[in-house]
């Protein structure tokens, strides 16, 4: 390797550390950190992105990597490591210092005051917190540029090369193409029977052991990770050797744990699945939070609530809860795990009222990023679309607006991904259908490993070779779109 090229790359790994002790501070601020010890932590984090800054806008960097563009030899992973971090760089040096430490700060107190909200089940404790986020991610785009959109300087963040011009629509047009698909699968003659969780109590130690147990048949290496509790699920790590997940037991609801483990389960193997020659570099990672979604949603959706999966972990399931679940039937079962219902919670939606959570929070984050809404009237906006998306109205701010941590980790842009995730989920899964004739036997002898192989090949390993849509085209055939999603949710809910 040419010593520019060394150089650079030892830069990439020093930075890759930074981050990775950054990530395991605030999975620790999540699960086990002290309740005082939050201005600690602000503090702490500040600090460590300050320094993560400031060695990446460093003058020195930005010449190594003129010279090792001019390089002729360089291998397709070296100019793809060079146009990933040249990405990095590119919107970090048009961002101040003293910026990158505010917003550090902030996220720390918006993280802290949404906890005490949701425990005062009021707006009004997030409301200043809230504020200063905004004030901060409008100051942040504005210095990083976006031709008019603020909220696509913020979206790139998540999402490189998606625009509002281009979402919007896309939220749009799978909106209006749910909202009466959810009319006609609500109606009453459809509720699929009795709920088979509602009214029992399951025991959170079972649910634990049943979650690990699916965890390590999925193929998560539970060496190389570990799964604790928060109050909103997440994945967070340092390394693909060092992945932390997290889900929430509650005893009154089973399935949102088994649920939230699946899912977060989904991005723990994109973590723990990038190519070991690329660990330390910008290249371990995914091309962006869509795709990294598409896995959390496929293992979640389209295989967790399949009957192949169930056939084979229900009657495991019922052995964690004979008195609970030994007189239901598989059928029964799956009714209650694919009913379609309106619910107020984004978290424990089903797979055809979910994006109708997203088109709400994406339309009114544009309307807080350009300032067009005040803060007062943010819980009432929230409300009124619920109720006008999905027929059903929040009680109080903690069913509401204060559901999602997002907004207190100041993250305005990340929701859309959710669907962009559903969206090529449902791309993905056809083509793994196409390459693996018998994946319904497949599922059914609870050979979960050969879905975590065959995703490890197409999706895992490529890390960020390849933007995501490009790299989802390569696997599937086709960029960006929602036929294959209103397919399968036709394919699944019309019988």
């Amino acid at each position: 390797m040419d010593r520019r090229f060394a150089r650079l790359r030892s830069r990439m790994e020093e930075l890759k550390d930074l981050s990775g002790v950054i990530g395991l501070l605030t999975w620790d601020q999540e699960t086990y950190m002290p309740e005082k010890a939050h201005d600690a932590r602000g503090q702490q984090l500040s600090t460590l992105q300050g320094l993560y800054h400031e060695r990446l806008v460093d003058p020195r960097v930005g010449e190594l990597l003129a010279e090792a563009q001019a390089m002729p030899d360089l291998t397709d992973d070296e100019r793809a490591m060079l146009r990933v971090f040249r990405q990095e760089r590119d919107r970090a040096v048009k961002v101040p210092p003293e910026l990158v430490r505010a917003l550090a700060e902030a996220q720390a107190a918006g993280v802290a005051a949404w906890r005490e909200a949701r425990e005062a089940r009021t707006f009004a404790r997030f409301r200043p917190a809230l504020k200063r986020l905004l004030e901060l991610r409008r100051e942040q785009a504005d210095a990083l540029g976006h031709g008019g959109e603020r909220y696509d300087a913020l979206l790139d963040y998540y999402e490189p090369g998606m625009t509002v011009a281009r979402l919007r629509p896309t939220l749009e047009g799978l909106r209006d193409r749910l909202i009466p698909m959810v009319q006609s699968l609500t109606r009453p003659e459809r509720s699929g029977g009795p709920d088979v969780v509602a009214g029992k109590t399951f025991d959170g130690d079972k649910q634990w052991a049943f979650t690990l147990l699916l965890l390590g048949d999925m193929g998560f290496d539970l060496e190389a990770g570990r799964q604790d509790r928060s109050i909103h699920p997440f994945t967070g790590g340092s390394h693909p050797r060092d992945v932390r997940l997290t889900t929430r037991v509650d005893p009154q609801n089973p399935l949102g744990t088994i649920f939230s483990t699946i899912h977060e389960g989904g991005h723990g193997l994109f973590e723990q699945g990038f190519s070991p020659e690329h660990f330390r570099t910008p290249l371990a990672a995914a091309p962006s939070m869509g795709l990294h979604e598409s896995q959390s949603r496929l293992w979640e959706n389209v295989i967790g609530r399949s009957r192949p999966f169930w056939e084979h972990y229900f009657p495991i399931l019922v052995q964690h809860f004979p008195a609970e679940l030994g007189g239901v039937t598989l059928d029964v079962f799956l009714q209650t795990v694919n009913r379609v219902t309106r619910s107020v919670n984004r978290v424990e939606s089903d797979e055809v009222t979910y994006n109708l959570h997203i088109a709400l929070r994406f339309e009114l984050e544009l309307l807080l990023i350009h300032d067009e809404l005040p803060l007062d009237e943010l819980p009432a906006a929230w409300n009124d679309r619920t109720e006008k998306f999905l027929g059903v109205r929040p009680r109080d701010d903690l069913e509401g607006v204060l559901q999602d941590i997002h907004w207190a980790w100041g993250e305005l842009g990340y929701f859309p991904t959710y669907t962009l995730g559903n969206l090529y989920a449902a791309q993905i899964f056809e083509a793994m259908k196409r390459d693996l004739p018998d994946l319904d036997d497949t599922l059914r002898a609870g050979r979960l490993t050969v879905v975590r192989d065959w995703l490890r090949e197409k999706i895992h390993r490529q890390g960020y070779r390849y933007p995501a849509e490009e790299l989802v085209t390569k696997v599937t055939g086709r960029g960006l779109g929602d036929e294959a999603f209103i397919t399968y949710l036709k394919g699944k809910y019309a019988p």
